[in-house]
């Protein structure tokens, strides 16, 4: 073996090894899991959500689900660091209006109650405000 092949070697080798950290893959799964006992008591979880950032690549991740006359929602945000790591959550009803958000006052929360006034679709938007990670969870319970 003579040292041109050694040198591509170990180049293609170092190659593939930063290539592997700079795509590293988000697992929201744990997140999620952490949520869904954090939803406060008297609501009945409902459904989970994984909110994958691509490390950046998505300034979004969004869903719908239909609300009920008379329902509140609970919908909280679990990230890596115990918080949610920059993960806003907003809701909007079927018009697109905003009714609903984890930033109070400018400060991010973890999660908010919605009571749902008209039944219809919603949307579930998750943004990033300052994330690391760009990878985190969501739980949302349900209360009559």
């Amino acid at each position: 073996m003579n040292m041109k092949n050694i040198f591509f070697g170990v180049l293609a080798f170092v190659f593939i090894i930063s290539y592997s950290d700079v795509t590293a893959q988000c697992d929201p799964e744990p997140h999620t899991s952490a949520c869904i006992p954090k939803l406060s008591s008297g609501f009945n979880f409902l459904k989970s959500y994984k909110v994958d950032g691509q490390m950046g690549g998505k300034e979004r991740v969004e869903y719908s689900y239909v609300f009920t006359t008379g329902t509140q929602y609970m919908i909280n945000v679990c990230a890596g660091n115990g918080g949610n790591d920059g993960i806003v959550v907003s809701l909007y009803d079927s018009k697109r209006n905003l009714v609903a958000t984890s930033v109070h006052d400018g400060q991010q929360l973890s999660a908010f109650i919605y009571p749902c006034t008209t039944t219809g679709i919603y949307y579930i938007t998750y943004t990033f405000d300052g994330s690391s990670t760009f990878c985190g969870g969501s739980a949302m319970g349900f209360k009559r």
